[in-house]
């Protein structure tokens, strides 16, 4: 398998991937474990408030997100980690029934001083629904490996 490298990455390009089905169920099993808030576990209490029904959290919109980059994008580069995110606001609530999706664009190229086989990637990325809405943005730091720094990692490998 070939994995983009640092190199690959051009400013200004987009990529777009990603269909991802929230339920009920999961919405509820997320708000159990991790954000157990009236309008993440109970449809009654949640059709009370301003969002009119159950809605995800946003962290669980934001795992949602993390695992369709994987998918589609950072499993299959040469990804080193990132040192975090900048700006992550949730625009809208998401549903039971929404389908999200992700548009990334790239920002920033720079190549490490300190460290020639890494670099950073800087991104803005998007999760929609279904309706084209904005349900999530935030601006993505990613270490990658330049191409010399994969090839010597796959040398140290052997």
């Amino acid at each position: 398998m070939e994995y983009l490298t640092l190199e690959d990455f051009k400013v200004g390009e987009k990529k777009e991937f990603g269909d991802y089905l929230i339920t009920k169920e999961e919405i509820i099993e997320f708000a159990r474990k991790y954000d157990p808030q009236p309008f993440h576990l109970d449809e009654e209490a949640a059709a009370k408030t301003h969002f009119g029904g159950l809605i995800a959290s946003g962290w669980m919109t934001c795992s949602v997100m993390m695992r369709m980059f994987c998918d589609h994008f950072l499993n299959r580069s040469a990804s080193a980690g990132s040192p975090g995110v900048d700006e992550l606001r949730w625009k809208k609530p998401v549903f039971a029934g929404d389908r999200l999706r992700c548009v990334i664009e790239v920002v920033e190229v720079t190549p490490s001083r300190s460290r020639p086989y890494l670099g950073t990637v800087r991104s803005k990325v998007l999760v929609l629904n279904q309706k084209d809405e904005v349900v999530l943005s935030l601006y993505s730091i990613a270490m990658f490996l330049t191409r010399a720094g994969l090839e010597q990692m796959i040398e140290n490998q052997k």
